[in-house]
């Protein structure tokens, strides 16, 4: 992840010094953070031209500095006055799926505020790591937090899930913190026991009590699928993990767009969530293809290929195809390549279109509820 952290004064940039020194060799939870150090203002002028300095002297206002970084970096440090960030990054906060976190801290490092972002963006997080290495008070005002709640866009974020509808989890986390029930449902295998306030969707009733009476009452509850072909709750907020493998074969210069609408129109069919992709697999044969590899680039997903003896291996029951086997080598790349990738089971056979063929693998997962993926706050490990 990216990040930028600027200072105003003498002691922010000892501060940012001290910061530079927390991150780094950070807990496993965390993804290495590449940082760029940044100072405004005459009393950092003179330390930013240091031969010796990590800092980049900021010549245009601090707004537009701001602007830049809300569009590259994941995570904004600001040493000085909360004024100063808030009134820099005004003009570009936009959804708090995609704003970057924003951290404020001041100079002498006794505060250290989550500003913005702080679930999803992960400040809080940040906020929780330096505070705890650097000695400061975090400043952590999101409800579920304050009140030890589970918080459901901290889960997703942490174990790389999309949240379907913002909507209904703003609706769950304000059931928990009201002590409202809140349901859950799942295919996959649960380890862990379930947060406080979250019951399997069979307990949920019996967990209202009488509120099951009121006939104007709607069940609430979190479903953790790629599918979105039933709903077990009135208000249903999906968490969609990644966990589905394309196997996906082409002729020769086969263009994106055919391969995007084959994909496209198969996860349609079957109900399922584009977002739960978590990688594209091919026979090596294909390793270059610029289709295949811009599909992969459009959807952030990563290709891996195998050789024609590596497919030809694996077990189980293919549709096989005789002209596939004497152009590549292997009976059917879609089905085995998918099998073969996420290690998981076939839930859509050999699909084609315009010299494109497309399978589908649900992989096996295990949703976990523990210390580290409860979406509470953490120690520093």
């Amino acid at each position: 992840m990216k990040a930028a952290v600027i200072c105003f004064t003498k002691d922010g940039y000892e501060l940012a010094g001290r910061i530079r020194k927390a991150l780094t060799n950070l807990p496993s939870r965390f993804e290495p953070v590449e940082t760029q150090w940044y100072g405004k203002g005459k009393y950092v002028l003179d330390l930013c031209k240091m031969d010796d300095s990590f800092v980049t002297y900021v010549e245009k206002p601090v707004q537009d500095w701001a602007g830049g970084c809300f569009e590259t970096c994941d995570l904004m440090i600001f040493i000085g006055a909360a004024g100063i960030a808030v009134r820099a990054i005004a003009p570009f906060v936009r959804d708090k799926r995609t704003d970057p976190a924003v951290i404020v801290m001041d100079e002498k490092g006794k505060f250290c505020i989550s500003l913005l972002s702080g679930h999803i963006g992960g400040a809080n997080r940040f906020v929780q790591l330096l505070s705890s290495r650097l000695g400061s008070v975090p400043v952590i005002t999101t409800a579920t937090d304050v009140s030890d709640r589970f918080a459901v866009d901290v889960y997703a974020s942490e174990n790389d899930m999309q949240i379907s509808n913002m909507t209904y989890a703003r609706e769950v986390s304000a059931a928990l913190l009201a002590g409202e029930p809140v349901g859950f449902y799942t295919n996959f295998e649960v380890e862990g026991s379930l947060p406080e306030g979250i019951f399997w969707s069979d307990k949920l009733e019996q967990a209202r009590g009488d509120k099951a009476e009121d006939p104007n009452g709607t069940s609430l509850g979190i479903y953790i699928s790629p599918s979105y072909n039933r709903a077990y709750f009135d208000h249903t907020l999906w968490l969609i993990p990644k966990c589905l493998t394309l196997g996906i074969g082409c002729k020769k210069n086969t263009p994106f767009s055919k391969i995007e609408k084959l994909v496209d129109d198969t996860l349609r069919d079957y109900s399922l969530y584009p977002e739960a992709i978590e990688s594209v697999a091919s026979v090596d044969v294909k390793k270059n293809e610029p289709g295949l590899l811009h599909f992969c680039q459009v959807h952030n997903v990563p290709f891996h290929t195998y050789s024609a003896d590596q497919l030809n291996r694996l077990k189980g029951s293919f549709t096989g195809s005789e002209f596939v086997k004497d152009t590549v080598g292997v009976d059917n790349v879609c089905e085995r390549s998918a099998v073969i990738d996420g290690h998981g089971d076939l839930i859509i056979r050999k699909k084609s279109a315009d010299g494109v063929t497309l399978a589908v693998a649900l992989n096996r997962r295990v949703i976990r509820f523990d210390r580290a993926s409860d979406g509470k706050r953490h120690e520093d490990e």
